[in-house]
């Protein structure tokens, strides 16, 4: 189990490192800005936050904690925090934070919140082997999940991946569906046999029933010679009919035979020709809509919608953003000399917001990208199109909450204009201080201020080859 504990008490450094013993790695933060960078560089189990710590990114406590949660989804997290700021601490117990100490620390009460902590630990490595028992391992970043409806989604799959059930999987482009179809496949029986994927929609209506069924020589101009379809090429795997919806009439009642009795002829041929194939299909259009309105077989619709999945779109499972794109960096860096080991809380917060009309297949361009352009070890913004976080900064100019103090919301409002507007402006002048100082009408060392304030970096701005005044 590893462990961060930040708070600037040393002494309770100490008491905590004794109460969690000789089992546990253990980084110590003394101060606010000492604990983010560990939080950003690496991955805890468990962290032990002074309230106060949690006001990062010039963020109040709230949203520090979002920010935390963000980059840190699986994370548990402790509070500290001294008698007067218990209902802060209580309303981030009501979000999702699991526990807190009041200062003093009473030593009975850290004890018994450690015993308590390492008991969970111990459930939660008892259930990863008991999930790791079923997900290959090559698979473990697709399983890896904090999305309530995508757990949901990978308990369908244990349930029909060791069948022999045809599976309609629904769902808009981008999602993945491929990617489900191989999960289901690769934890089925038949995953030492072949995995054929087709995408219907890529073939031309004259073609498909020779792709998916082959044709005998001389069945049509050009078919020089006998060739095999792709139900012959995966008998006793599985086919993956991608674009189902985009079949032809002909084709449509071909597959139907196959599915209800195991047999068809190639193009041009007389001869049964018998296969064991398992078929899973796949589609982003409504294809019990299009049954009822007769563009699509009703008969077929019925025996492909034995188990039908819907895989949900990225901006409903928001949550899961941190880990593929840890997932698709650990890629592009295993590829390549290069190296990026995270990405900026800032950044991942701007993807968080933003609604993914692309999906999975539209963030995993962006993120080979921002790979491709970022100069220093974190993503950041700049790596990214600058379109991308327009609905992000939009919101930070004033967010209202009214559970606020009306002062300390004017404060934060406040702030986070200051931010928008350094960071717009250090973009239009492409990081020259000196410029944008000028056009601020303030002075380059109130201008520095502000941005150290704000931990804004001139860096983060500059194009290629320009030189900042």
């Amino acid at each position: 189990m590893r462990i961060i504990v930040a708070t600037d008490q040393q002494d309770l450094l100490d008491s905590i490192a004794h109460g969690l013993g000789e089992d546990v790695e253990m980084e110590l933060a003394g101060n606010r800005r000492s604990a983010w960078e560990k939080v950003e560089a690496s991955a805890f189990d468990v962290g032990f936050f002074d309230l106060s710590f949690l006001k990062a990114q010039n963020a109040g406590v709230e949203q520090g904690y979002q920010n935390l949660k963000l980059i840190r989804p699986g994370m548990r997290l402790v509070l500290m925090f001294a008698d007067e700021n218990l209902r802060t601490g209580i309303e981030l117990l009501k979000k999702g934070a699991d526990e807190y100490l009041t200062y003093p620390i009473d030593p009975m009460e850290l004890s018994l919140i450690t015993e308590k902590l390492i008991l969970k630990d111990r459930q939660l490595a008892t259930i990863k082997d008991l999930q790791d028992e079923f997900w290959s391992p090559e698979h473990e970043d697709v399983v890896n999940t904090q999305s309530p409806l995508m757990r949901d989604l990978y308990d369908k799959v244990k349930d029909v991946a060791p069948t022999n059930s045809t599976v309609m999987i629904q769902g808009e482009t981008g999602v993945g569906k491929g990617v489900l179809a191989r999960l289901i496949h690769h934890h089925s029986a038949r995953r030492s046999n072949q995995f054929i994927h087709v995408h219907c929609g890529a073939i031309s209506e004259n073609l498909i029933e020779s792709e998916l069924f082959g044709h005998e020589k001389g069945a049509f101009t050009g078919a020089i010679k006998r060739k095999l379809g792709r139900f012959e090429l995966a008998d006793k795997g599985t086919i993956f009919l991608d674009e189902i919806s985009t079949l032809s009439a002909s084709a449509q009642v071909k597959l139907l035979q196959v599915m209800q009795d195991g047999i068809f002829q190639r193009v041009g041929g007389e001869s049964d020709i018998k296969v064991n194939v398992r078929i899973i299909a796949a589609t982003n259009d409504d294809l019990h809509a299009m049954s009822e309105s007769g563009q699509f077989r009703r008969d077929l619709f019925y025996r492909l919608n034995v188990f039908p999945i819907e895989v949900p779109p990225l901006r409903e499972r928001l949550e899961d953003i941190p880990y593929i794109v840890d997932s698709l960096l650990r890629k592009h860096s295993q590829m390549g000399a290069k190296q990026i080991q995270g990405i900026q809380i800032e950044a991942l917060e701007g993807l968080s917001r933003y609604s993914w009309p692309g999906n999975i297949r539209e963030l995993e361009n962006l993120v080979e990208r921002a790979f491709v352009i970022e100069k220093t070890s974190l993503l950041s913004m700049s790596s990214f199109p600058k379109e991308l976080f327009e609905h992000y900064q939009s919101q930070a100019v004033v967010p209202l909450n009214t559970d606020l103090p009306l002062a300390e919301a004017r404060n934060r409002s406040i702030e986070l204009f200051e931010r928008q507007y350094l960071t717009e402006l250090l973009e239009k002048t492409e990081g020259k201080v000196g410029r944008a100082a000028e056009l601020a009408g303030i002075t380059t060392r109130q201008l520095n201020n502000l941005m150290n304030r704000h931990k804004i970096l001139k860096e983060n701005f500059k194009k290629s080859g320009a030189v900042s005044r």
